[in-house]
C-alpha cells in the first residue's frame, strides 16, 4: 500500500507536529508533503524523511508573512500531486484537509479542531478590517468546501468532533493524540509546585494563573514561550521567587518537572490536552478548567480536580483545593488512566481506520 502523508507546515514541535512524527514513525517510508517548514525544526522531528516542499519555501522569512499568504494557501495545498498514491493521511490544522486526491485514493484526515480565526475564534481578527473580513468570509467558503473532501475525518477528542460536526457538517471518528508511557514511575520527590506548560499567549489564560499564584503564595513554574512573556514577567516582578519562568526546555526536563511538581494546571480550553495527558503519564495529577477536552482526560477526585471560570478567584480556589487534598491522588492509578493514549493504541486506531 503507497501512503503518504501532509501537513500544513513546521515551525515548532508543539502537539500537532508531534502527531505528524507519530504518523512518520508509523510509515517511515511515506513522503510528508509540507507548505513550508523551518530546517532546525523539521530535522529535528523528521531527521531521516522525505520531504515535499510547496514553492513558497524558497521565499525568505516566509514565517514572518505567512498571515499575509493565506489567500493563496489554498491553492498551493490543492497542487501537491498524490496520484501516485492509494492512501493519504492529512494532519491538518487549517489547510491540508483541502488536498484533491483522485477518486481512487483515499484520504483520511486527523483534525485538531476545525480552523480557529474562521470559526469559533474568528471574532478575534475582526479589527483587521473590511479587507481582512472579506479575505476571512472567502477563505471560509474554501475551508468549509475542503472539509467535504476527506473520506474519513478523525478528530483529535469529541470536543473537536462536535465543532468538525457544527462547522463541516461531517461526522468524525475519535483518536485521541498519543503519548509516550514510560515503564514504570519515577521515585523522584515531589515539591510543593505547580507546574504550567505551553506557549505563552492571551487565551491560554496565564495571567490570570500568575496573578492566583500570586494570591495564594503558590510556587508556580511556567515552560514554554511566546509574544505574551514579557508582558507576564513584569506582572510577577514583585511576586517574588515563587513565579518562575523557564522558557523552552528539553524533552527530558519537561519529564523531570512534570515527575517533580505538585500538579499540573491546564487553566484554559484546549481542543484534547496533551499537557493534561502527558502529566497523568508521570502519576501527576491535572488541575483544569471545567471545558472542552479536559473533560475527556481528568476524573474529578481520581485524577485531578476542575475549576469552573478563568479568573483568579475561581483557579485560587482549584489550586487550594488540589494542594490541600494531594495524598488523596494515587500516582500508579493516574499512570494507569493514561495508557489508553500509548503510541501503540494510537498506531492499532489507525491502522484499523484505514484497512477498514
Amino acid at each position: 500500500m503507497r501512503i503518504a502523508l501532509v501537513h500544513d507546515w513546521v515551525d515548532q514541535i508543539g502537539g500537532a507536529e508531534r502527531v505528524l512524527a507519530a504518523f512518520h514513525n508509523m510509515w517511515p517510508d511515506a513522503p510528508i508533503h509540507l507548505l513550508f517548514g523551518k530546517s532546525k525544526s523539521v530535522g529535528e522531528l523528521l531527521p531521516n524523511a522525505k520531504i515535499i516542499y510547496s514553492p513558497l519555501q524558497k521565499i525568505p522569512n516566509i514565517f514572518r508573512t505567512r498571515r499575509f499568504m493565506a489567500p493563496i494557501l489554498p491553492s498551493l495545498i490543492e497542487r501537491f500531486d498524490f496520484s501516485a498514491y492509494d492512501v493519504v493521511v492529512s494532519s491538518s490544522v487549517v489547510f491540508s484537509k483541502g488536498i484533491i486526491v483522485r477518486p481512487k485514493t483515499k484520504h483520511i484526515s486527523y483534525c485538531y479542531s476545525p480552523t480557529r480565526f474562521l470559526w469559533d475564534r474568528s471574532a478575534g481578527y475582526e479589527y483587521h478590517g473590511i479587507g481582512s473580513a472579506v479575505a476571512r468570509h472567502i477563505l471560509r467558503m474554501w475551508d468549509f468546501s475542503a472539509a467535504q473532501r476527506p473520506d474519513v475525518f478523525i478528530a483529535v477528542s469529541q470536543t473537536c468532533a462536535n465543532r468538525i460536526s457544527t462547522y463541516y457538517k461531517r461526522n468524525a471518528l475519535v483518536v485521541p493524540p498519543p503519548i509516550k508511557i514510560n515503564d514504570s514511575l519515577s521515585s523522584a520527590v515531589r515539591s510543593n509546585f505547580i507546574l504550567f506548560v505551553g506557549r505563552l499567549l492571551p487565551h491560554k489564560n496565564v495571567n490570570e494563573l500568575i496573578l492566583a499564584a500570586k494570591k495564594t503564595r503558590t510556587h508556580l513554574v511556567i515552560v514554554g514561550d511566546g509574544p505574551e512573556r514579557s508582558r507576564l514577567e513584569l506582572l510577577s516582578e514583585n511576586a517574588g521567587d515563587i513565579i518562575e519562568f523557564r522558557g523552552n526546555v528539553s524533552d527530558q526536563e519537561r519529564d523531570d518537572l512534570y515527575q517533580t511538581c505538585r500538579t499540573v494546571v491546564v487553566p484554559n480550553e484546549e481542543d484534547w490536552g496533551l499537557t493534561a495527558t502527558e502529566a497523568h503519564s508521570h502519576g501527576t495529577p491535572v488541575l483544569a478548567l471545567r471545558t472542552g477536552g479536559a473533560q475527556e482526560i481528568v476524573i474529578e477526585g481520581m485524577t485531578g480536580e476542575f475549576f469552573d471560570d478563568p479568573i483568579i478567584e475561581s483557579i485560587a480556589d482549584g489550586m487550594h483545593r488540589i494542594l490541600r487534598s494531594h495524598t488523596i491522588y494515587d500516582p500508579n492509578l493516574i499512570r494507569q488512566h493514561a495508557t489508553q493514549w500509548s503510541h501503540e493504541r494510537f498506531t492499532e486506531k489507525i491502522e484499523a481506520i484505514i484497512s477498514s
